[in-house]
Formats: C-alpha cells, structure tokens, sequence
C-alpha cells in the first residue's frame, strides 16, 4: 500500500468514525479520493499544487460543474484532513484557484393539477385492486406518496424511518436529515395522517420485522430506487407525460408553499436547509405568485388615463 492509499484509508476512517458521516456520504468520498489517487499513479508527488491543478482541469473536461463541484470538496476536506494531521509541508488548496462559473438550475417541480391527479389514481387503483397482494401494495404507495407531498423530505429521510419515529397520535414525524440534523414535521392533513395509519394497520407484522416504518414485499426496508421505480409507473398510469421523480414532491411542496405566502424561514427549517440561500431558489420558481402580484397588485392598475 503507498503513502496516499494509506493517507485516504486513514481518513475515511477517520470520517465514518470520528466524524460520523452517512454512508453516502462516505461513499462518495471514496469514490473522489480513489479517483485522485487512481490520477496520481503516473505523478511523482500527489501533494503539489501542480499535481492537483491538472487533476481538476481533468475533472472539467469530463464531468459536468455539479460533479466537479463535490469532487473538488472531497479533495479540499482530505487535504485540510492531512494539514491538520501536520502530514504535508503545504496546503495545495491554500493558493489555488477552484472558483468557476456554475449554472443555477431551477428545480423541476410538478403542477398542482398533476399531483391531485397522481394521487386520486392511486386511490383509484387501490379501490379496484384485483388481489390482497395489489391492495397492500397500493395503501403502501399511497403511504409513501402522500408522506412526500406532505412533508417535502428526501427519499432518503423518508426510506430511512423507524416505526418509533412515527407518532400518529400527536401527528409528529422525527426526521433524521443530513448531517444527523433532526427536525419534526407535523402531519396536518387528515387524509395523509389515514392513509399512514391504515397503512400501519396493514403492515404491522412486516414492520415488526424488518425495523423500518416502509418495508418491501421481502419484509425488508424499502429502497429509494424502488420508490423512483412506484412514481414512474403511477405517473404512467395517470397519463402524465412529465416524468417525475420523489425529489420533485420536495420541490413541488417548497413552491406551493410559497405561493400561499408562507415566509421562507419556515419552509427553509421544513426542508431541513442549513443555508437559507438553498431555500431562496424557490423564490424563483413561484410564477404563479408572480403573475398574481403583477395582474392584481401591479400600481399601474391604479392609474387612469384621461381621453381626449
């Protein structure tokens, strides 16, 4: 093993045990250090600000700037890792240029006549079940749709809750967000807060079982891609030509609620957002409010023009 494979395996331990980061997290880290290391195979010191600075220019000619943006953080936190461990002469960050000009993409949402189509098809669709097996199967989906919609968490947030987490009675959901960062969203809708119980009612056993709140046909914790996989093919049910993914839920349910003129800072702390900057994208995603303000409240309209 070389001195930079040590150095990575060192630091991943570090940051799974010391630092106590997710797995994605974690994963993804290895997946950019072993990147930089698998680069620096033809290179003759993997410290140098020389060797880094071509590592990047290679990183922007094969991947698009969000990539390069995480790749980059990977490598800055390994190295701040290794000055602090006093492991290298100099930080080749400390005099780096990593600035560049990013795209600010707006967050795909999903109209509102959409998502009430999307859930009456699956209300639909369960009514009409032809086997107990398809009726479970519905109230499951219908759980899971209606808890996204309702509260704007992650796929990953949602997958990842325990029964306790759950509290139907007072209508309280404990998240764990990123960074270990818990937030409680209360359910305030009494259809969603049926559909979850009847749902519990259903799966009961399967829980018990697997420890997780939404479980699969194997009794075991249902996974994000399987949700990805509910959503398509709901959505190709409903004869919705937009394609939609979980994620679109969480941006759908900022910007409605914006639109009701509900105040950013609250939305921010649903949405379990460190930054309020992350949140205020949203701000400009909301046309409908903005063609309401414009029609309605524009000070034009109160001006009148005398005719000749």
């Amino acid at each position: 093993m070389n001195i930079l494979s040590h150095c990575i395996t060192e630091y991943l331990e570090y940051c799974k045990y010391r630092k106590r980061l997710d797995f994605k997290t974690l994963k993804a880290y290895q997946i950019d250090l072993k990147q930089y290391e698998l680069f620096c195979t033809d290179q003759s010191d993997y410290t140098s600000r020389n060797t880094v600075d071509t590592f990047l220019t290679q990183l922007h000619r094969q991947y698009k700037p969000k990539t390069v943006k995480r790749k980059i953080a990977s490598l800055k936190a390994f190295f701040h890792y290794m000055e602090y461990r006093e492991m290298l002469r100099e930080n080749p960050f400390s005099k780096l240029d990593i600035r560049f000009r990013e795209a600010k993409l707006l967050p795909k949402t999903v109209p509102f006549h959409s998502i009430q189509t999307f859930l009456s098809t699956l209300y639909i669709w369960k009514d009409h079940a032809e086997s107990d097996y398809q009726r479970r199967c519905c109230i499951r989906d219908i759980a899971v749709a209606e808890l996204l919609f309702a509260t704007g968490m992650r796929i990953s947030e949602l997958c990842s809750l325990k029964p306790s987490d759950i509290d139907l009675e007072s209508s309280n959901i404990l998240i764990y967000g990123k960074g270990s960062k818990e937030r409680i969203l209360q359910i305030g809708n009494p259809e969603v807060l049926a559909a979850l119980s009847l749902y519990r009612e259903t799966f009961s056993t399967d829980i018990a079982v697997c420890g997780y709140f939404f479980v699969n046909r194997l009794r075991q914790k249902l996974s994000d891609q399987s949700v990805r996989f509910m959503i398509n093919r709901y959505a190709k049910l409903a004869g919705l030509s937009q394609h939609i993914t979980p994620h679109m839920f969480r941006h759908s349910f900022a910007t409605l609620l914006l639109e009701q003129d509900v105040d950013i800072r609250y939305i921010q702390k649903m949405l379990g957002h460190s930054s309020i900057s992350t949140t205020e994208i949203y701000t400009h995603v909301s046309n409908t409010k903005q063609k309401d303000i414009l029609v309605h409240k524009h000070p034009r309209n109160l001006m009148v023009m005398q005719e000749e």
